[in-house]
């Protein structure tokens, strides 16, 4: 038997998860250099930008394709590997689509075990295959700090693409998992996460959004996004925006991991949260308290569905997501208007 040497992966990251994401201000300012391309089976591209891009390929088939990866948020590293594969693989869910197939996109210290790695790699090939799909192959480089995820395609109906720009007035805001992922795992780096607020946010991000995506389908919502590193109030304002509604979020019914609340309250901040604010905070109208504000600008990893779904349609599809399991929060509406109001 040889010996292992365990690894801190958090200890070789500046920052972890979708909060090392680029600014979506700076992201915005990055892609309005660009020319979109005009192509008319381009179905989603970057004129506006989504979740992933859409190809229609013929009248019943359109491919959808993403990539996301980041530094390591948690020192285990099958863990990793697995909260890092599912962050990608929603963003398939999160367009109405279907995962069919993986790639590989790392980079690793050549210092670190080839064990670590491995794990990796088995952690991310488990949520391939629990969301149907498959891992195919992936390059590899070398990098100071490591990093992983994937690059997906998945299949779509051209007709039933789920968009951010889709809400209408009067639509419902439903919310399919808790926030709190940035400021818990913040937390645990600097020594205050309470007993358990860990385990359940790596809960909370292992799950993919499969289950939540096959439900919200039969509903046919107007728009739908995950909830990531933007923030709750990040993505609500892109989908708000780009839709032409207002958004008006109730904060009391905003579902929070255990100890988020409590984090925030004592002063637990992310980088992200700061790039959060810059991006949408002169794009929301405020009125609740400090904690909850912070929570709704926390950067999320491997967030929840936000749904924009006709309100004579919310009450059952809350109902048969709560039955299945499923966290199904109404946090708000939409109306007539423009910007975000959180109160």
């Amino acid at each position: 038997m040889l010996p292992v040497e365990a690894v801190a992966l958090t200890s070789l990251a500046k920052a972890g998860g979708c909060a090392a994401k680029y600014s979506a201000g700076r992201l915005e300012t990055l892609l309005a250099g660009l020319v979109p391309v005009e192509a008319e089976d381009l179905l989603v591209g970057l004129d506006p930008a989504d979740d992933a891009a859409v190809y229609r390929l013929d009248d019943e088939r359109a491919i959808v394709f993403t990539v996301d990866f980041f530094p390591p948020l948690v020192d285990d590293a099958r863990t990793f590997g697995a909260i890092a594969a599912t962050n990608a693989l929603n963003d398939v869910f999160a367009m109405g689509g279907r995962p069919l197939l993986a790639l590989s996109v790392a980079a690793f210290p050549e210092e670190l075990p080839v064990e670590v790695f491995a794990d990796v790699l088995a952690g991310a090939d488990e949520k391939v295959r629990e969301a149907g799909a498959i891992l195919a192959g992936g390059h590899t480089i070398r990098d100071d700090e490591p990093k992983y995820g994937l690059a997906v395609v998945g299949t779509v109906h051209p007709e039933r693409i789920w968009p951010k720009a889709g809400a209408q007035p009067g639509d419902v805001l439903l919310l399919t998992k808790r926030l709190g992922t940035g400021l818990v795992l913040q937390a645990q780096r600097d020594g205050v996460a309470p007993d358990g607020a860990l385990e359940a946010a790596i809960a909370s991000m292992l799950e993919l959004n499969l289950a939540a995506a096959d439900v919200v389908r039969a509903f046919e919502p107007n728009a739908v996004t995950d909830v990531t590193g933007f923030g709750l109030l990040g993505h609500v304002h892109e989908l708000a925006s780009r839709s032409g509604v207002r958004a008006v979020l109730d904060a009391g019914e905003l579902p929070a991991l255990p100890g988020a609340l409590e984090l925030a309250a004592a002063g637990v901040r992310t980088g992200g949260d700061r790039r959060n604010r810059e991006f949408a905070g002169e794009y929301v109208e405020g009125g609740a308290d400090e904690a909850t504000e912070a929570l709704a600008f926390d950067p999320q990893t491997a967030g929840g569905l936000l749904v924009s779904v006709p309100g004579e349609r919310a009450a059952v599809l809350e109902a048969t997501l709560v039955g299945s399991g499923i966290v199904a929060a109404r946090i708000g509406r939409t109306e007539t208007g423009s910007g975000v109001v959180l109160r």
